[in-house]
């Protein structure tokens, strides 16, 4: 959200041409979704208090149904908004939410034009209704900028190019989808997560946001493909447990799926969240359970239970404790950074990636005993950091 109050902000969203042969017209599909409406999402999701469009035709007004935007039909009479931010995108322009965000925190002198070629603006008016009065008679952004410039004046300010994607042709269509699968990576991913895992991922995704399957119905998959490898660690056979420790990496991988199609359909949820949360867990505990009994087989005595019962309960007591980001009011937005460093840095999925090495030489049993080492020590850092947010006491 906006460092700045945003609920007297206003995005306008204006034609970028009128030749009835732009690609970027407002049905012009990104991923699933129109372009038009991808822009609209991202002026919410940024958090602007009105969003209003400048109809090109009939088209826009089914492209934004279910969304908060207004429509600006051509030499129509604009709503007067409040003084304050007024941001202008051309539609043809698909921006990241951060990207909107600076704009809305740029700093700038009032009632001055601050202009990005022929793709973006900014002003901080004393008198919006002026600028949206003009941009319902005119044809494009082309001449919006024109008009508005010759009233208030023009600085050109180049905002950050990483943070949107102008699309012109149909070659920046295809660059537009592969930037926005980009964004889906997190920074703090790990190794083969962000160099093996994701690039499967991705391709399923891209092919997955086009058809009606939901996330939840992708989470759903991965944990049944995660239940399926778990029986393979019975076994204490290389053979087995290497399939086993294959359907755990395919697992992964298309756990990945659900987060990426939610975020690219603006489908995120508390509820989803929480369903792919504890569908990875079940999983953990299914395998984990798993490589302990099939220890405890090969061995014959009952040790390695005692191990694969702390590793279990370990899994178990950890995931209640991470579950209560989601069920507490505060949620997400309340979790201290260094909780998170600390939940990020050690939770990571690269560790299915031993278990493969383990598992092809039929060890695949070992990794209980990290798990039922580390799950306590995990639990414990997270308890300590929660009740000492700033740091104040070491560990």
């Amino acid at each position: 959200m906006p460092s700045r109050p945003s609920a007297d902000a206003v995005l306008l969203i204006v034609p970028a041409g009128m030749d009835g042969q732009h690609p970027a017209a407002a049905g012009t599909m990104v991923c699933g979704i129109p372009l038009l409406r991808r822009i609209v999402v991202a002026g919410v999701r940024a958090g602007f208090g009105q969003i209003l469009v400048r109809a090109r035709g009939k088209e826009d007004g089914s492209v934004l149904d279910g969304t908060p935007a207004t429509l600006l039909a051509p030499g129509s009479v604009p709503p007067v908004p409040r003084p304050g931010r007024l941001v202008l995108v051309a539609e043809n322009v698909l921006p990241h939410p951060r990207w909107l965000v600076a704009l809305l925190a740029l700093p700038v002198e009032r009632d001055r034009l601050y202009v990005d070629g022929s793709s973006a603006a900014v002003i901080e008016a004393t008198d919006p209704g002026r600028l949206l009065s003009a941009a319902a008679l005119s044809r494009s952004v082309e001449d919006l900028l024109v008009t508005a410039g010759a009233a208030y004046g023009t600085e050109p300010r180049a905002f950050d190019p990483s943070g949107r994607v102008i699309v012109a042709t149909s070659e920046d269509l295809e660059r537009a989808e592969e930037w926005l699968l980009r964004s889906l990576i997190k920074a703090n991913e790990g190794f083969m997560s962000r160099h093996v895992e994701r690039r499967i991922s991705l391709a399923l995704t891209r092919r997955l946001v086009t058809t009606r399957i939901t996330p939840n119905a992708v989470t759903l998959v991965s944990l049944l493909i995660g239940l399926a490898g778990a029986p393979f660690f019975l076994s204490s056979a290389p053979a087995y447990q290497l399939v086993g420790a294959l359907l755990f990496v395919a697992h992964s991988i298309v756990d990945g799926c659900d987060g990426e199609l939610a975020r690219l359909r603006f489908q995120e949820s508390r509820a989803g969240a929480l369903l792919d949360f504890w569908g990875d867990n079940v999983v953990h505990v299914a395998v984990f359970g798993s490589m302990a009994i099939g220890w405890s087989w090969s061995v014959h005595a009952a040790w390695p239970l005692a191990l694969g019962a702390a590793a279990v309960l370990g899994t178990v007591l950890s995931a209640a404790g991470e579950s209560r980001r989601w069920l507490e009011p505060a949620g997400l937005e309340a979790e201290s950074s260094r909780l998170a460093r600390v939940r990020d840095s050690v939770a990571n999925r690269d560790f299915i990636y031993l278990v493969v090495l383990l598992a092809a030489v039929g060890k695949a049993a070992w990794f209980v005993v990290l798990v039922a080492v580390g799950t306590p020590i995990f639990l414990a850092l997270l308890i300590w950091v929660a009740r000492h947010p700033d740091g104040s006491r070491r560990p």
